[in-house]
């Protein structure tokens, strides 16, 4: 019995620390999205936004400091932040960072939007492959700081029919129908997630149509983001009190306090950026092609074509996450094969010169129009291009060369060549040709030790004439 206090005493304390413990636990994951975005950033939100589920966060802080990138991978991260039950703060920054295109998309979609000084966001335009889309001409008028709403009297004035305002809006308006569905579907995306958010939808579609850029004051002054905020410290103090609706329930935000995690990108998400970057995917699908053809080549050698193998996996994984145009991948594959084709069966530049113009043609392809911001660089593509091109032109020289040079073997190499006689014969005998031992036939007797010329070669049978000693 008098182990039982002692007990109580043990429990209490006990009671108290998972009390306290699950007091401190309080804490907000920050996740850096910096960079391109592209499977590897959406993977690395997926990742954290369950983290956040299972330690059941306060707060979830994307970091942003983005130039944009792939359009799926954006719309991806978007559908994340829209069926988080945690609430979402997007945060531009460090100082001089910028969320620009996607990176515009995925703060708007934030329950909370907000910006560090000297930083940016717009240029919210998709941008295809083939080009930029054509804008206008001159800037549009910008929206009235008085709650983001353009005047009346302004959209009268640019509506009236004027020459320079025709010209303004056909400048404005795509001509392409496929550009015209992509910017439509865009300013329509964009305009959608800050209507959701009580921000502002007019400038919203300007960033779309004419890539209109704000700094922090004005993205505040124009209702397009929440708050602005020095550091990270000083965001989650404005956030304290604030009300936001999430999965249409409103909480407050209780930020005093809050613990910081931030959380680092696991191995297999920095694997995934940099296999899925488009030009290391690009020059790990050559090294294996080439690696493979080598092997081929030269069977037995074993290393070039393992090392090829795990290439083209690596490289067939990284374009299964990327959007593949399989036209310019069908092209960059016959091109490869022509330039092959010409170092086995020289045709003296017709096969090369048609896979190179297939090689670069592909390249370009390689990525549909409707990817967004990704692309193999040109300076990469030209490099590649005008090294198979040098490649296949030296397997040309070096045909044309071995072409101009005597034949040093084969039967045309024998006709024409001095032997001696091994015995004497007057129709078939023994000859030493090369040093080596054949069976010839003369028209004329042959003496041992006579010198004798090759005039024709039947099968492994040489026919000769004497030679004279002079």
């Amino acid at each position: 019995m008098s182990q039982r206090p002692l007990f109580q005493v043990l429990l209490l304390i006990g009671v108290a620390l998972v009390l306290s413990s699950g007091a401190t636990a309080r804490q907000a994951l920050v996740l850096q999205i910096s960079g391109s975005i592209g499977p590897a950033s959406a993977d690395y939100v997926r990742a954290g936004f369950v983290r956040a589920r299972e330690q059941r966060a306060e707060l979830v802080v994307l970091q942003l400091d983005t130039p944009g990138g792939l359009d799926a991978s954006m719309r991806d991260i978007v559908k994340e932040i829209l069926a988080s039950p945690v609430p979402v703060v997007g945060y531009v920054s460090p100082n001089g960072a910028r969320a620009a295109s996607a990176g515009t998309y995925i703060l708007q979609a934030c329950h909370v939007a907000a910006m560090a000084p000297a930083t940016t966001l717009g240029s919210a335009t998709p941008v295809r492959l083939g080009g930029l889309p054509k804008l206008p001409s001159r800037e549009r008028e910008a929206p009235s700081e008085e709650g983001g709403e353009v005047d009346d009297a302004q959209d009268a004035a640019s509506d009236a029919p004027t020459p320079d305002a025709r010209e303004e809006r056909e400048a404005a308006e795509p001509t392409d129908a496929l550009e015209r569905k992509i910017i439509n579907d865009a300013a329509a995306y964009l305009r959608g997630l800050a209507s959701l958010r009580g921000r502002n939808t007019e400038w919203a579609e300007q960033a779309v149509r004419a890539a209109d850029n704000l700094t922090a004051d004005e993205a505040r002054a124009k209702n397009v983001i929440d708050l602005v905020a020095n550091d990270l410290s000083g965001l989650l103090t404005q956030l304290h009190g604030r009300s936001v609706q999430v999965l249409g329930s409103t909480l407050e935000l209780d930020t005093i306090g809050l613990g910081v995690e931030v959380v680092e990108p696991s191995w297999r998400t920095r694997l995934l950026g940099i296999v899925t970057d488009p030009n290391v995917a690009y020059v790990l699908l050559l090294i294996g092609i080439y690696g493979l053809i080598y092997e081929l080549a030269n069977p037995g050698a074993m290393v070039p074509g393992v090392s090829g193998a795990i290439a083209i996996v690596v490289a067939l994984y990284a374009f299964q996450a990327l959007p593949v145009n399989y036209a310019g991948f069908a092209l960059l594959l016959l091109g490869i094969a022509f330039m092959t084709l010409e170092a086995f069966v020289p045709s003296f530049g017709a096969l090369g010169i048609g896979g190179v113009v297939a090689f670069t043609a592909g390249s370009l392809m390689l990525f549909r129009e409707d990817a967004g911001e990704i692309g193999v660089a040109l300076p990469v593509i030209i490099t590649l291009a005008v090294l198979s091109a040098a490649l296949f032109i030296g397997v040309i020289g070096f045909a044309v060369k071995n072409r101009r040079q005597p034949i040093v073997s084969g039967a045309e190499e024998m006709v024409g060549a001095y032997g001696e006689a091994l015995e004497d014969f007057e129709h078939q005998g023994r000859v030493q040709v090369h040093s080596e031992s054949w069976t010839a036939q003369s028209e004329c007797p042959v003496r041992k030790g006579q010198r004798v010329r090759v005039v024709s070669m039947d099968g492994l049978i040489l026919k000769i004439e004497e030679v004279s000693d002079a």
